[in-house]
């Protein structure tokens, strides 16, 4: 974590305010919808809470342990357009680090 990224386990869109109070200005979901079963909210619920609460939202679904090359790019993309700072997350979060940290590995982030 630095001051332009942040990472955390599911979110539900109920806590979405907190994270705009926290000042997050865009997230981004990694966690495929209905990986966690029904329980979990869709990526279509959070973006909605996302969107009233004024924070940009990119929904990149990656598999655990099969992360690509192209998802890595895709999420740097994604992340030097979005405003900063970026909430990432996905179950636990760890999926979300990998992924950026594999970003700043291939030297693909403007930060």
């Amino acid at each position: 974590m630095n001051e332009n990224v942040g990472f955390a386990g599911q979110i539900i869109p109920e806590q979405v305010a907190q994270v705009a109070e926290k000042g997050f200005k865009s997230i981004i979901n990694n966690r495929p919808d209905m990986e966690g079963g029904a329980e979990q909210p869709t990526s279509a619920q959070i973006e909605d809470a996302a969107r009233a609460a004024g924070i940009d939202y990119v929904f990149q679904p990656v598999v655990a342990g099969q992360i690509t090359e192209i998802d890595v790019r895709t999420f740097a993309n994604h992340f030097n357009e979005l405003p900063k700072p970026v909430l990432m997350f996905c179950r636990t979060g760890n999926r979300s680090n990998n992924l950026y940290e594999l970003a700043k590995q291939m030297d693909l982030l403007d930060d």
